[in-house]
């Protein structure tokens, strides 16, 4: 999942957005590629922005705290760490590291000074979560960092752009301070090829649409766009000379009755009829499918499926579909 630098020179990020419109599961997505760029010893660092707790379901841990906690081990002894970004908590650091105001912090805290500001200043409350993504990025101990790769579970595709476009953001709030100085850090790491967005999507009509408008406007922003991940992709039941014949509904119950009577199945021309609707209707929606899979081609990202998984999804699933994105990865750094 790599992007090109300013000099045209492909880079591998350490910085992966992981964006989606609500519903594509643009959270286990973000949880299957950090296990991946765990894998082989990597240390990662998975970070949730939307306080709702969906990491933590989905590695079977307890609520995450304001604090860095081990919720995986990848292959290779690589290990997979998880943030819960609280805004408030968040806030009460800032305050610290730029103005040592960490007892009158938890003085406004108790006033609600803390959510009055991010409510009056909304930017305000996106500077500090991207500010804390950035100093995750660019920590370093012993001369070198301490993540390989930080994972960020985003907001959904219709905010993205204004969610990592700190300097627009602050540019009401500050024009000058320790506040402007920490957004146009995070934005030197957001605009550079150490960074990469991807987009989660399904073969649905508004997701697909929702992935395109968000690559013109990250694009329009400076912001690097990285793979198109096609999520809960699903294979075609019927042989593929069947296909085309199906979708033009020229699969009757009548084709099939003597195929299902030779098989020794019971329910005569009924269940015949009942069988040959459901192919047809199987047929045009994986043709539909494949139109919005040219859709997706021709927004000319890399882009990889990762298969509908059947039945709830738990800590073994997230491992399956590492190893695509781990395939992927590697297609990406080959290429």
């Amino acid at each position: 999942m790599s992007v090109a630098s300013p000099t045209g020179e492909p880079s591998a990020p350490r910085l992966h957005v992981v964006t989606g419109k609500g519903g594509t599961g643009k959270t286990t997505v973000a949880a299957a590629l950090a296990l991946a760029l765990a894998a082989d010893g990597g240390h990662v660092l998975l970070v949730e922005t939307e306080g709702r707790q969906g990491i933590a379901q989905l590695f079977d841990t307890p609520p995450l705290p304001y604090e860095e906690r081990r919720v995986a081990v990848a292959r290779g002894g690589g290990e997979v760490k998880a943030l819960a970004i609280d805004v408030e908590a968040a806030f009460l650091e800032y305050l610290d590291m730029f103005y040592n105001l960490k007892r009158a912090g938890r003085a406004l805290r108790k006033m609600g000074a803390v959510d009055f500001a991010t409510a009056i200043a909304p930017g305000l409350r996106d500077v500090l979560l991207t500010g804390k993504i950035k100093e995750a990025v660019t920590r370093r101990a012993g001369g070198r960092p301490v993540y390989d790769a930080v994972v960020v579970d985003a907001p959904p595709t219709g905010r993205i752009t204004r969610f990592l476009n700190v300097t627009n953001e602050v540019a009401g709030l500050a024009r000058s301070g320790p506040i402007k100085s920490q957004s146009d850090g995070v934005m030197a790491v957001l605009r550079s090829p150490r960074t990469a967005v991807h987009l989660v999507t399904l073969l649905e009509d508004m997701p697909v649409q929702e992935t395109a408008d968000a690559i013109e406007e990250l694009t329009a922003a400076g912001l690097p766009v990285g793979s198109v991940i096609v999520n809960m992709a699903t294979e075609p039941l019927l042989p593929a000379a069947s296909l085309g014949r199906a979708a033009e509904g020229r699969i009757t119950g009548k084709d099939l009755l003597p195929a299902l009577t030779a098989a020794g199945v019971h329910g005569g021309p009924e269940l015949a009829d009942a069988l040959a609707a459901e192919a047809v209707e199987h047929a045009r929606r994986w043709s539909s499918q494949d139109a919005l899979r040219e859709q997706v081609a021709a927004l000319h990202r890399p882009t990889v499926e990762l298969p509908l998984t059947v039945g709830p999804m738990d800590v073994g699933c997230l491992f399956d579909l590492s190893e695509r994105l781990e395939t992927h990865l590697r297609d990406e750094v080959a290429a």
